[in-house]
């Protein structure tokens, strides 16, 4: 790879509990994710899959090991960054099975809220929304209640928001695990369009054998434990 690994982390081990109740979530886990990559995360219930993700998040704390983002080393046997919400709104976006847009809201304004939150200006915030709504396929919904969207409409409009903030990584959780066999595969394409012209890493922990194929390699975890990637979308 010409371009340094947008997610670069080393030795995470995080365990819950102690003694004789101690789970051991993550062991030793070390991953390289490239700039215009989609990855798969599989593994069984309790496997680390959604452990990991919250640790690349910034939202859990490991143990111990290493951890760059976008070049920035943010763990390091601590969180190196006090303001892990703001590296949070600088660096990650962040992609969920049930969409969470803010019911009271209309298209554009949940994307635009994300923006205003991290202090863009509401007009430029209005902008850049409208502009990811088109992108994205579903401008002629900008003004549409989430009571009045499709699952797949939903979940687009969820990653405009995601993408409001021009983060170099996108997490998503189960992004598909709602939708029918089409619009998993209209959502993961999308994923995939994101990721080659904006040059993101998009994480992805799924069961959705449905989706495989559009990975670039997909990662097994099994008791805490990160398996070689085992298969590359064709």
């Amino acid at each position: 790879m010409n371009e340094p690994a947008v997610v670069q982390i080393r030795n995470i081990n995080k365990y819950f509990g102690e003694g004789a109740t101690r789970v051991d979530a993550l062991r030793d886990v070390s991953l390289d994710i490239f700039p215009g990559t989609v990855i798969g995360l599989r593994g069984p219930s309790g496997s680390g899959k959604s452990t990991l993700l919250n640790v690349i998040g910034c939202i859990l704390e490991p143990n111990s090991g290493n951890m760059r983002l976008n070049g920035e080393l943010v763990y390091d046997g601590r969180w190196l960054r006090s303001d892990l919400r703001k590296l949070r709104l600088e660096k990650i976006g962040f992609i969920f099975q049930a969409h969470n847009l803010l019911p009271f809201l209309n298209a554009w304004e949940n994307v635009a809220i994300a923006q205003v939150l991290a202090g863009v200006a509401p007009a430029q915030a209005s902008r850049r929304a409208l502009e990811l709504l088109d992108y994205l396929g579903v401008g002629r919904r900008k003004d549409a209640m989430p009571g009045q969207l499709s699952g797949g409409e939903a979940q687009r409009i969820a990653i405009a928001r995601a993408l409001s903030n021009d983060p170099r990584i996108i997490l998503a959780d189960e992004p598909t695990a709602a939708l029918d066999s089409q619009r998993a595969g209209i959502v993961m394409d999308l994923l995939r369009k994101v990721a080659a012209e904006r040059r993101t890493a998009v994480i992805v922990v799924t069961h959705d054998e449905k989706i495989f194929d559009r990975f670039d390699h997909i990662y097994s975890l099994r008791d805490g434990a990160l398996e070689l990637p085992d298969r590359m979308a064709a």
